[in-house]
């Protein structure tokens, strides 16, 4: 396989390729644009110039920042090499970028690259097969979340990934299960089918799926609709016929601006005549049986009779 960046180089030439690569640069793209040897080590022994990875430059002294180390990997790892896992994820716009993450590119299973710091290098079999169609090279929205997916040893961080990369808008949950088909021995594998189906119905978050999880369907509660669209916002679960919200969010909520949003939405349904139960990661997590005995408690309102189940001998739900 031909570099990748030989196209533009042959149409712009070496200046405009530098400049297009946040100042790094090869050795292999200077040789290929007619560069000798001794006018390569000319700046780096002015010290005009510094060594990022062997062989591969920037073309200034100043900090080598997160975009340059994007760019530096790749150049580095060799033609047969894309990135992969949470890099791809980042530059595909899946999940929330971090510059403290080190780079991750994958090359063919035959080829070997000598470790460098921040770089992990990965090698895969499939390498050609899993690639998006753009450049620089990366893998597929999919197969980036997936990479992510087999290196992490929890599941609640697998389905956060998926669950994040999918409200994005980038990659459907159709197109993850479509590429999970062809990785058999993938980590969580067989737990990544039922996540991949609770996030296509709805589930934005890892609360949102552990609250399916932990308080409904453990305890035998309806199930709610997930993201009803209602005055210009969603909801993020609403039992219809029991006129019951819940709201689920993770976050620590410190800013008075979002402390009155959230209050607003609660005061709007009230006029619906809805009630709000509002939720965030300690309950769901630390104590999912009284969530559920306080949804219980709401939709019973409405269906006296309504059912419901113990998860366990110490759980409250009557």
């Amino acid at each position: 396989m031909d570099w990748w960046w030989r196209r533009q180089l042959a149409d712009e030439g070496i200046d405009a390729l530098i400049h297009d690569q946040n100042r790094i640069v090869s050795r292999v793209q200077l040789s290929a644009a007619g560069w000798s040897k001794a006018r390569v080590r000319q700046p780096l022994r002015a010290r005009r110039w510094q060594t990022v990875h062997p062989g591969v430059y920037a073309t200034h002294t100043g900090p080598i920042g997160y975009d340059e180390q994007l760019l530096a990997a790749l150049l580095y790892s060799g033609p047969e090499a894309a990135w992969s896992h949470y890099t791809a994820a980042e530059q595909l716009g899946l999940i929330t970028p971090d510059s403290n993450r080190p780079v991750h590119v994958t090359i063919p299973e035959h080829r070997r690259v000598r470790r460098q710091p921040n770089l992990v290098v990965h090698r895969d079999q499939h390498w050609a097969a899993r690639l998006a169609a753009v450049v620089p090279p990366r893998r597929t929205p999919a197969h980036a979340v997936l990479d992510i997916v087999g290196s992490t040893r929890s599941l609640d961080r697998a389905a956060a990934v998926i669950a994040e990369a999918c409200q994005s808008g980038r990659v459907a949950p159709a197109e993850i299960a479509t590429a999970l088909a062809v990785r058999p021995r993938l980590r969580h594998r067989r737990s990544l089918r039922p996540i991949i189906e609770d996030v296509a119905a709805g589930s934005h978050s890892l609360l949102e799926l552990r609250y399916l999880r932990d308080v409904e369907r453990r305890h035998a509660l309806p199930t709610g609709q997930r993201q009803r669209a209602v005055d210009r916002e969603f909801t993020d679960v609403f039992y219809a016929g029991f006129e019951l919200v819940v709201e689920l969010d993770g976050r620590l909520h410190l800013v008075p601006r979002q402390r009155w949003r959230d209050l607003d939405r609660d005061n709007r349904a009230t006029l619906r005549t809805e009630s709000t139960l509002r939720y965030g990661w300690f309950d769901v997590t630390g104590r999912p049986c009284q969530a559920a005995v306080q949804v219980l408690q709401l939709l019973r309102r409405r269906a006296p009779a309504l059912a419901a189940k113990r998860c366990g001998p110490a759980c409250p739900v009557r």
